[in-house]
């Protein structure tokens, strides 16, 4: 096998394994899940000795279970995804929640490709550098599915795209335009990346007509680094939210943060108060899984009583609405999100599989990124 600067490479007759480069069908190279292989134990966030952050992980509990993707209905959204060249972050982050997302007829649409140019360590997105390339009739393809869908609530994301001059912003824009073309009655969130902080970028796509601007802020302040890629910050993604809600206030903002790599109760409630300092109305929080054994590794995981717990945290802080539980995502129930129900989760009993629905027999659900980039699709 031949190496790129000590990174395998893809030998043409069989698929990319995790960590190695390869070529994309683009004819640019990018690494497989977005971190490259190593023979060294996986980089662990630096913790502090806290009665919740610990240095040993048991086997992944009951609770972190989700329903088979499989069905008709999963197969039909598939299929709409395969014929209209999309990329969707359920796949490519391999969220668990895809067979009850797909099963209910909606999908989370990632734009811009399936390779970020940055390199999230929780994160299982490919990554490389597109040098520009652009789907020019992704917009429409995207308005179409929608429409085929039947979706009266869309979530868009996308991979950052450092390498073009607006990020994408005028990309994501144009797709939200196409959208609202054909699906007037359509709401749409946009999960962005965080354009490195030009807010005129961020103004972009807040000007595209959209309901709901996301940006992930992924984790507290002080794991913000190595979890998250260096051009990645917190108060880069707080600022971006901020400037969101300053520019258009009845635009709602939303964020995501992952529990499980070492944060403690303290540092969980000083991000909750930066985030309402910004004005942010609607937070999420879910279970950070390891998607690869080159990935940060879990260093513990958060029974479903704590995330009602830190729910009710959330709310007393002034939140419109906290959706919390285990295999909560950015975008998961993202319609529900006002519902004022924690989007039908029960996080009461650690039998429950964690989703409305779900089967005490479901198959376990594989590690996975967060998503929300996705990709550190918000960074």
């Amino acid at each position: 096998m031949s190496e790129f600067k000590g990174i395998p490479i893809l030998e043409a007759e069989r698929p990319a394994r995790s960590g190695e480069k390869y070529v994309t069908s683009q004819g640019f190279t990018a690494i497989k899940d977005g971190v490259k292989g190593r023979t060294s134990p996986p980089m662990r966030p630096t913790i502090t000795a806290t009665t919740n952050a610990t240095t040993a992980v048991a086997r992944k509990p009951k609770w972190l279970r989700a329903p088979l993707a499989a069905g008709k209905e999963y197969s039909a959204v598939k299929q709409i995804v395969r014929e209209h060249r999309l990329s969707t972050v359920c796949e490519e982050a391999k969220c668990p929640n895809i067979g009850e997302c797909w099963n209910a007829g909606t999908a989370t649409i990632m734009l811009m490709g399936a390779v970020c140019t940055r390199a999230c360590r929780f994160c299982a997105v490919d990554t490389g550098n597109p040098r520009g390339w652009l789907d020019a009739e992704e917009p429409e393809n995207v308005a179409r599915s929608v429409e085929l869908m039947g979706l009266k609530y869309v979530v868009l994301t996308s991979v950052n795209r450092d390498d073009l001059g607006d990020g994408g912003a005028a990309h994501y824009a144009a797709a939200i335009r196409a959208i609202k073309r054909r699906n007037p009655g359509t709401a749409v969130e946009a999960l962005t990346p965080d354009f490195q902080g030009v807010m005129r970028d961020v103004q972009t796509v807040l000007d595209s007509g959209l309901d709901v601007f996301a940006q992930n802020v992924e984790t507290v302040e002080r794991l913000t680094h190595p979890v998250r890629d260096p051009r990645a910050g917190y108060a880069q993604s707080i600022g971006v939210l901020r400037h969101a809600k300053t520019y258009r206030p009845t635009v709602l903002t939303k964020t995501s943060l992952m529990l499980g790599l070492g944060e403690t109760d303290a540092e969980i409630h000083r991000t909750m108060l930066d985030l309402r300092d910004a004005a942010v109305d609607i937070l999420t929080l879910g279970q950070y899984l390891r998607p690869t054994p080159n990935h940060l590794m879990v260093e513990r995981f958060v029974a479903p009583e704590e995330f009602r717990r830190y729910r009710d945290l959330a709310l007393s802080l002034g939140f419109l609405e906290c959706v919390s539980g285990p295999l909560v995502r950015s975008s998961y129930r993202a319609e529900q999100a006002l519902a004022r129900n924690n989007a039908g989760l029960d996080n009461a009993d650690p039998n429950d599989a964690g989703l409305n629905g779900a089967e005490p027999n479901g198959v376990a659900a594989t590690d996975a990124a967060m998503n929300d980039p996705g990709a550190d699709r918000g960074t």
